[in-house]
């Protein structure tokens, strides 16, 4: 009855992207984040120093420093550290007790916890629109989209993006900010909104600049002809790496540094000269 003991797995890669049905384009300034019941309790079910969940909430992190800079509002789930069975009702039968048998777990994970500026929701059922001012705040402060990151996919996450979008709200499932019970779950959660309900993107498809070497390398592999990967200082062009893909990339990048052009990438076209660009390392 109650959450099982869980195991890490292979976050979804950009290969594993369901087809989305709908191509809405990620708009700043018309979208919110939501946080999803990343309390302690919930996320301790993958026990101490999970390398999947660490992903997890750095790619949160990494969404909500972005939001930050660009006055996106943020918003939480939290479900109370005392609920009535009157509250609880049928989540009971579901799950037992739930956070009430560890109140002391109520808190946001400390990487991600929420500053003055955000909004804490109390959370009664699966979806973040129950009982609480979401959908009101979200119209009322001119926002049609809805990051959705957190616990669990296919649970609350899932439930949250089906009902913003029978709200007329457009919600973005962002894949490898997410976490579930497995592997197969996840991916169904990513598939169901992805042909139903909303859009599915990955971290990287939100944020104009990657936050690593790593991630930069991530975003660039898929962009290759070859099947080798290069060195961090050779030549992209010598693997498959054309002039139309370079001139999208130096657009997307423009959007946080607007020095970058397409003339700029093309004078030293390598992950080491391009991440210099990127993390402002340039001497």
């Amino acid at each position: 009855m109650a959450i099982p003991t869980l195991q890490g797995y292979a976050l979804p890669a950009a290969a594993d992207i369901p087809e989305n049905k709908v191509n809405w384009a990620f708009e700043p300034e018309r979208a919110a984040l939501l946080i999803h019941d990343m309390q302690e309790y919930f996320v301790n079910f993958w026990g101490e120093n999970c390398p999947m969940m660490q992903q997890v909430v750095a790619n949160i992190a990494a969404l909500r420093r972005y939001c930050k800079q660009h006055h996106i509002p943020v918003y939480y789930t939290a479900q109370p550290k005392e609920q009535s069975d009157e509250d609880r009702a049928l989540l009971n039968d579901m799950w037992g007790p739930g956070l009430t048998r560890s109140p002391e777990q109520q808190r946001i994970v400390a990487e991600l916890t929420p500053d003055d500026a955000d909004t804490v929701l109390v959370k009664w059922r699966y979806s973040a629109f129950h009982r609480s001012p979401l959908e009101q705040a979200l119209k009322e402060t001119g926002r049609n989209q809805l990051l959705i990151t957190g616990v669990y996919s296919h649970i609350g996450c899932m439930t949250t993006a089906t009902d913003a979008f029978m709200r007329d709200i457009k919600p973005f499932m962002v894949a490898d900010a997410l976490a579930d019970f497995s592997r197969e779950d996840h991916l169904m959660s990513l598939k169901y909104v992805a042909g139903r309900a909303g859009r599915v993107v990955m971290t990287q498809d939100l944020l104009p600049v990657p936050g690593s070497k790593a991630a930069l390398r991530a975003l660039i592999l898929p962009l290759l002809d070859e099947s080798d990967e290069p060195l961090d200082d050779e030549n992209l062009i010598d693997y498959g790496l054309d002039s139309v893909r370079m001139m999208a990339l130096a657009a997307r990048w423009r959007k946080a540094h607007g020095d970058i052009d397409f003339v700029m990438l093309a004078k030293n076209p390598t992950i080491d000269a391009w991440w210099a660009l990127l993390s402002r390392e340039v001497k």
